[in-house]
């Protein structure tokens, strides 16, 4: 493994609150795809516009975990 894939794999491994960007408001991608899961869970109340990319992140997997993903 190269040091820049080591670098890259460890990075993803991180959990959600150590990412150096993880204040940053979540991507769009983040949330599309967190309204998707709030609406396949039986509604929108989980889903929130303001959150950061670790909180979403987070929210993303507990409902992963939830429908079975």
């Amino acid at each position: 493994m190269q040091p820049s894939d080591r670098a890259k794999s460890e990075s993803i491994n991180k959990a959600p609150d150590e990412w150096t960007s993880g204040d940053d408001p979540m991507t769009p991608a983040q949330a599309s795809y967190l309204k998707t899961l709030c609406e396949q869970a039986g509604g929108e109340q989980s889903f929130a516009e303001d959150l950061s990319k670790a909180e979403a992140s987070k929210r993303i997997d507990a409902l992963r975990t939830k429908l079975r993903l």
